[in-house]
């Protein structure tokens, strides 16, 4: 038998990019958890809007935050008064500013995280699980 690998960790700077694009010599394990809080908060506050990835680069006193949703209106909201909010919310959790940019996927039906989500959401709901997998 053959030893097994991560299938993710073979694809990283091939397939896929890194989740989070930074790189310091000092507080690597502080900023690690900033990006977790970031993720966390985010996944938590906007998970009825099927948020694909969270993409986070630094820089030395800016955060940029890309947010990969299947529906930008409901992150970006009326007028962008959500995004504004979400935007104010991170930068009192980090202390640093926040630039958020709010990418559409466009094929959410082809995205595991998505599918995932939507049939959990269904179980949830009590719906059939032959239906929920169709």
């Amino acid at each position: 038998m053959g030893q097994k690998t991560h299938p993710y960790g073979l694809r990283l700077g091939v397939i896929k990019s890194w989740k989070s694009r930074w790189f310091t010599t000092k507080n690597f394990a502080e900023l690690l958890h900033e990006d977790i809080l970031i993720r966390r908060y985010t996944n938590k506050r906007l998970e009825h809007a099927g948020i694909a990835d969270i993409q986070i680069l630094r820089a030395p006193k800016k955060v940029t935050i890309d947010i990969h949703t299947a529906r930008p209106g409901i992150v970006i909201g009326r007028k962008g008064a959500e995004v504004d909010k979400l935007k104010e919310e991170l930068q009192l959790l980090t202390g640093k500013e926040i630039l958020l940019n709010i990418i559409e996927v466009k094929k959410p039906e082809l995205n595991a995280t998505l599918v995932a989500q939507s049939i959990a959401r269904q179980l949830e709901g009590r719906v059939s699980f032959r239906r929920a997998m169709k």
